[in-house]
């Protein structure tokens, strides 16, 4: 995904990090950490908002919906035939989360 999207949800971490107090703490299982920051809630909710999001990121559409799709693909065996502006918004903050996640505790040899 594009470094702007990275970037944004990195600082998106950080400040579920810090509003949850969580700066001197062990982060513990990253899998429950992605799950509260990705999957407890919407990123951005709004079919208007979600638009206005792809193309603040220079994001094709149909390059969306591609890369949510290759990775339920990947992941679950099938994908979601709900395709709209806010579920696939949400997916790529909930995919691209997850890698930046990993990445981090791979780098840490945390486990996952």
């Amino acid at each position: 995904m594009k470094n702007s999207v990275t970037n944004e949800l990195l600082l998106h971490i950080e400040e579920y990090i810090i509003d949850n107090d969580l700066i001197n703490e062990d982060l513990g299982d990253i899998q429950e950490l992605h799950n509260d920051i990705f999957n407890t809630d919407f990123y951005i909710i709004g079919y208007y908002n979600c638009e206005q999001w792809l193309k603040k990121h220079h994001i094709n559409t149909f390059d969306a919906i591609e890369f949510v799709q290759e990775y339920e693909k990947d992941n679950f065996g099938e994908t979601n035939p709900d395709i709209n502006s806010e579920r696939i918004v949400n997916m790529i903050a909930y995919i691209t989360g997850e890698q930046i996640l990993f990445d981090f505790a791979a780098q840490n040899n945390q486990p996952r």
